[in-house]
């Protein structure tokens, strides 16, 4: 595999920092643990997580800014009863960061079989959100407001 040296491209932009960060981290693998995202709506979206193995108590997630971060860490149990002759189960930590658009919230989670759901929603404000604006001829229409003293 190639490996591109970005260091020139540093010094002669201003303000592309983060895409340069974006590229020095792309991995050629896909990562551990497998994901899909979904749209279930209009303004909604499921991000899938295959995490078996792990329980609610293993797996942490954290909505900061526009980053959506899934950490899973397995507790050590000591099974002196058994002895593993082959071990084909990951039960290896993971961290899984996820980068959101602007007004997208985290709505709720849940883990069933094996697999964790992040339910998110993209909810833009009033004031953001296109109007209609009305075209007049020119000529505004005078506003009688009739103010009678009591």
């Amino acid at each position: 595999m190639r490996t591109f040296d970005l260091a020139p491209l540093y010094r002669s932009t201003v303000g592309f920092d983060r895409l340069f960060a974006m590229l020095d981290g792309v991995d050629a693998a896909p990562g551990y643990p497998p994901y899909n995202i979904e749209r279930t709506g209009e303004n909604d979206y499921r991000i899938t997580v295959a995490v078996a193995g792990f329980g609610e108590s293993e797996l942490s997630i954290e909505a900061k800014e526009n980053t959506l971060t899934v950490k899973g860490e397995k507790q050590v149990k000591q099974d002196n009863s058994a002895e593993v002759l082959y071990q084909g189960i990951a039960a290896r930590a993971f961290e899984r960061q996820f980068q959101l658009a602007d007004y997208v919230q985290v709505k709720g989670a849940s883990l069933e079989n094996g697999l964790l759901h992040v339910e998110l929603v993209r909810e833009i404000p009033e004031a953001k959100k296109p109007r209609q604006i009305t075209i007049g001829n020119g000529k505004a229409q005078p506003k009688v407001v009739d103010a009678k003293a009591a």
